[in-house]
């Protein structure tokens, strides 16, 4: 099969497209072919994928073009944002739309009736599980991914500045918005923080690993369940969650629930680093939890299966694993 897989507004190196649904594909034996702001984030496309080259949020006109080239005989098309279905060309095998972002639900009836469209359901959220972690330290916590206000970006940097005092590091690995980087550049630059910028999922995961608690803050407008959630349980962490992260957090007993308030999450933080006995525990069970549900190499397999199905091609090589 050949598989022809496109965002123009996601970094290339995105861990659910590149290290779970690309590289799936790939160790099944499939052909994929990459659209993505390869320029844009300074990133040389990985080995074994056929790399086209598009603008980030390019325009209507760039879009059509970049996907006409992705597409030439590929068998399935899967894009990752929902403008990409307005750009499609006319020529094109059968279309994959990954919902990842909120959309009303008229776009998403309109896209149903003429799309594949992957949730949750068909492609589950999930992290790459280690098999022994270290245990939760208590010199620093860590916050990863995407950097924003409605992300808590002012909590982080205010939570920072409270836990000098108490010997407790912060170090964000995320993207910023623009908006939101200078904020972080003055904290970093006085002493607060630690800011590493974006950071490709497989290499954050590592440095997050033996941190006293992950972090997981957003206000009301963020409603998805952050997947950062389960990266910090399959790394063996604590979790201190926003109510949007309490459903999964409580249910698998790995951590804390706040509301998004500054002395509310360094109470939290505090609590742990006072008691390794809980801080373990609480990221032991999540670590279980995380290998029984959410490890995406035991989902991988289906995705693929699925993907030959949308394109009409039975599987002919077995998945690695």
């Amino acid at each position: 099969m050949r598989a022809c897989v496109a965002t123009t507004v996601h970094h290339p190196e995105d861990a659910r497209i590149m290290h779970r649904q690309i590289r799936a594909l790939l160790d099944a034996g499939h052909e994929v072919t990459y659209v993505a702001p390869f320029t844009y984030y300074n990133v040389t496309p990985a080995m074994g994928v056929t790399a086209v080259d598009v603008a980030r949020s390019a325009s209507f006109g760039k879009a059509r073009a970049a996907l006409r080239r992705g597409v030439r005989g590929a068998d399935l098309l899967i894009v990752h944002d929902h403008r990409l279905l307005s750009a499609l060309p006319y020529r094109r095998p059968p279309v994959v739309w990954d919902m990842r972002e909120d959309v009303t639900p008229r776009q998403l009836a309109r896209a149903e009736r003429r799309h594949r469209v992957i949730t949750s359901a068909v492609v589950p959220e999930a992290t790459l599980v280690s098999p022994s972690p270290p245990p939760p330290g208590d010199t620093r916590v860590v916050h990863l991914g995407r950097l924003s206000v409605e992300r808590g970006v002012n909590e982080l940097i205010g939570l920072a500045e409270q836990l000098v005092p108490h010997g407790v590091r912060l170090d964000l690995m995320g993207s910023a918005e623009r908006d939101v980087r200078p904020l972080l550049r003055d904290a970093q630059r006085v002493g607060l923080l630690d800011w590493f910028g974006y950071v490709p999922n497989r290499h954050a995961l590592r440095m997050a690993e033996g941190a006293l608690a992950g972090l997981s803050l957003a206000d009301g407008t963020v409603r998805e369940v952050p997947t950062k959630i389960m990266d910090y349980m399959g790394r063996g962490l604590p979790v201190i969650t926003t109510p949007q992260g309490a459903t999964l957090v409580e249910g698998a007993g790995c951590g804390l629930v706040v509301p998004l308030d500054v002395d509310a999450v360094l109470n939290a933080v505090l609590d742990l680093k006072e008691d390794a006995v809980r801080r373990i525990r609480l990221g032991a069970q999540g670590h279980a939890e995380a290998r029984l549900h959410h490890h995406w190499p035991d989902h991988a397999a289906a995705f693929v299966r699925q993907a030959e199905s949308w394109a009409g091609k039975p599987a002919t090589h077995a998945l690695a694993v």
